[in-house]
């Protein structure tokens, strides 16, 4: 801005422009005719009268408003700033994330109106911070998000606060006595915001279950559940429904299908497992060749499209798998009976049989209904004794299949399938619910044998509606499993970061990167950094997800697949069978934009099911550790960050956290670059894949983490 140094006046186009600037920048920021003055650098009276009369010319051509005692802002429309979802952290910060824009609006807590996590806003960005993150305010909640928490409760004299569980959740809920529904003090319960006024410190909800007393495991299982949205029981009108269903095998069935009761049959399965919804047959043809059965629970023939069974079925989507139970998609009476592959029982199938020779080749493949009679149930360890003894019940069919299953996992990676195989973690656990001890179950030949078989049906059964057959014009709606390609910003940080551990990758084009993955995680096994190494390749990859778009399974190296195997535990499988079923006797194309969104669906649900999963094994390994605090234990450090080092302990896998702010013995400092923590006079440097000896600090079931210190 210039000054009329002759007449010590101000130059008006100048200031104005300036000022109209100035708000623009700070456009939720009120200020007085004195600020703006200090900031011009004007003092005398008559400047201050010729700023005051450009504020009032620019509030009467509505540039800004006149907020009251002397008060100037920019005067916002309806349509300023952006629109997005409320990303809350345990701090009370909050990113927005706005479709479209790489990075978040950080919006400090005083500034968040009161959102809460999930809420749609509109968010004005205000400054760029040096760091080139983005600060923004909300200035509207457009609609308020309807996610409920779990969390505690505490009773005082007329009403009750609820401590959440959830971290996306600051703030303490207040509840009014008439809205806790006769919860008690200790009790965990599910509550819904229903208001959270600005002038109050804390949101205002009210009760809609009561869960349990807190520390109960049927309570905290439920709790997780209800956490992440997903049901924890079936209504009487769904149980009642399945129980009406008549499991009668029919006259007329037996005639449409295709009759495989004499073919020697058998299902694999955990020990544990409750419904069996697949099975193998086998018997030779001739010499060299085999016929193989794939014979997988009918379970459209008793959910209709419509029923109240098959709308709870896709609403839920997706059996859920906590540490100590499974909460099924469809009732008891289907999954575990009538749709359940148990032994010496006839049942209804959808199956896919192939005729293969001794190399595994397929000669001829027929999908349709059958009957089928399961002679045995194995479990896992049955059939790998089987396989490593030669001997047992059925083994002739056992070794044939296994030898068969052998070749193809052979040809599957030679392929470009990606060997992704991390063990899993397993409770053994009393009758209480409470863990006694922590073990990792490995992939045998037994689970291969039976992911092999099923992994051929699946290719099968996507390759047969899939690929266009001659005069066919378009392709038919499909639901298929897809896996793209990793993004090329990933793969280049995945490969920097390796280096780090000595590791080196070079390839770009797809199948050769493949490979060279396939490599590496062959040549971390068994070393410190393999754990950590993993995680990030499997995070490197895109994420497996459902559509009707095909664009091939590149985790697999398929070109077409989908999941038809498991229809008792996942409704795309209800979906793909009634598809497959539709194209076979003839139908049209379904309606593509109905299955795609029940894919969306289906995949939002997957991923739901699967957090809900690891936050059981987290409550588990954490109530696990719960009598140990003091305890020394030798761990591998799996990650660094700026505050703190995560530490995996040799012995179970059980992951805590020591925090930078308990290392007492001097400043220490992360090091991105390096992937360590540093100390700043002692130049002690903590890295990946480094063993250290901790005492486990804090257990804390709540918030479900361990805090550990050093020992040493």
């Amino acid at each position: 801005m210039k000054r009329n140094k002759k007449t010590k006046t101000i130059n008006t186009e100048d200031t104005r422009s300036y000022l109209e600037n100035f708000f623009r920048n700070n456009p939720l920021r009120s200020y007085t005719l004195k600020n703006l003055c200090t900031r011009l650098k004007i003092s005398t009276q008559e400047g201050r009268e010729a700023v005051h009369a450009i504020l009032d010319n620019m509030a009467d051509e509505g540039i800004i408003s006149s907020m009251g005692k002397g008060k100037y802002q920019l005067k916002l429309d309806e349509e300023y700033g952006v629109t997005g979802i409320v990303d809350m952290t345990s701090s009370g910060i909050a990113y927005i994330v706005v479709d479209g824009q790489d990075k978040d609006i950080l919006v400090e807590s005083k500034n968040a109106l009161h959102a809460l996590n999930g809420d749609t806003v509109r968010v004005v960005p205000f400054r760029k911070r040096r760091n080139g993150v983005i600060e923004g305010e909300i200035v509207e909640i457009v609609r308020r998000s309807q996610k409920k928490y779990v969390g505690e409760l505490e009773l005082a004299n007329n009403h009750g606060f609820v401590k959440v569980d959830s971290k996306k959740m600051p703030d303490d809920t207040f509840v009014p006595l008439r809205d806790l529904k006769g919860a008690e003090n200790g009790y965990k319960v599910l509550v819904k915001i229903t208001d959270w006024p600005l002038t109050m410190k804390n949101p205002v909800g009210e009760v809609i279950d009561i869960l349990g007393k807190a520390g109960d495991n049927d309570t905290e299982m439920h709790a997780i559940l209800a956490e992440y949205d997903l049901p924890y029981r079936f209504s009487e009108e769904i149980n009642d429904a399945a129980e009406k269903i008549d499991g009668t095998i029919t006259k007329q069935d037996y005639a449409e299908r295709r009759d495989m009761r004499s073919v020697p049959t058998f299902t694999i399965d955990p020990a544990d497992a409750k419904d069996f919804d697949d099975a193998l047959s086998i018997r030779k043809i001739k010499n060299g060749v085999w016929e193989i059965g794939v014979h997988i629970a009918d379970v459209t023939h008793y959910v209709r499209p419509g029923s109240v069974i098959d709308t709870e079925a896709t609403e839920r989507a997706t059996s859920v798998y906590l540490v100590d139970r499974t909460i099924p998609m469809l009732p008891e009476k289907l999954s575990n009976q009538l749709c359940s592959l148990r032994p010496n029982e006839e049942k209804l199938c959808f199956s896919a049989i192939f005729e293969m020779d001794e190399e595994a080749n397929i000669a001829r493949e027929w999908f349709g209904r059958t009957v089928i009679y399961s002679d045995k149930r194995f479990t896992y360890e049955d059939a790998q004794k089987v396989i490593e003894t030669g001997e047992g019940e059925m083994k002739e069919e056992i070794l044939t299949l296994n030898n068969l299953a052998q070749i193809l996992r052979k040809d599957r990676f030679k392929k470009g399938s990606i060997a992704f195989e991390r063990d899993e973690a397993k409770f053994d656990i009393d009758e209480n619910g409470k863990p006694l001890s922590v073990y990792y179950k490995t992939m045998k030949e037994s689970n291969q044998l039976i992911e092999e078989f099923m992994l051929l049906a699946n290719r099968k059964v996507a390759e047969f509606v899939g690929r266009k057959k001659r005069g066919q014009k378009h392709e038919k709606t499909f639901v298929y499993r897809v896996h793209d390609d990793p993004s090329p910003e990933k793969l280049e940080d995945f490969k920097s970061f390796i280096t780090r551990f000595g590791y080196y990758m070079t390839a770009e084009k797809s199948r050769a990167v493949a490979k060279e993955m396939n490599k590496l995680l062959k040549n971390i096994h068994g070393k410190p950094e393999e754990n950590l190494i993993s995680i990030l390749a499997i995070r490197t990859m895109a994420k497996a997800v459902y559509t009707t778009d095909n664009i091939g399974h590149y985790g697999l190296a398929f070109d077409y697949y989908t999941h038809f195997t498991s229809p008792i535990r996942r409704y795309p499988d209800m979906m793909v069978h009634r598809l497959l079923a539709q194209y076979l006797d003839g139908g049209k194309s379904a309606d593509k934009e109905y299955y795609e969104n029940q894919c969306e669906h289906s995949s939002a649900m997957e991923v739901r099911a699967a957090e809900a999963e690891r936050a059981s094994i987290k409550y588990k390994m954490v109530e696990f550790m719960m009598d140990k605090i003091g305890n020394e234990f030798t761990g591998t450090i799996s990650g660094v960050t700026e505050w703190g080092i995560y530490v995996e302990l040799c012995e179970t896998g059980i992951e805590g956290m020591i925090s930078l702010r308990d290392m007492n013995d001097d400043y220490y400092y992360f090091d991105e670059m390096a992937y360590s923590v540093v100390g700043r006079k002692s130049e002690r440097k903590f890295t990946l894949g480094d063993s250290v000896k901790i005492k486990v600090l804090r257990a804390d079931l709540q918030r479900k983490q361990l805090d550990f210190e050093l020992s040493e």
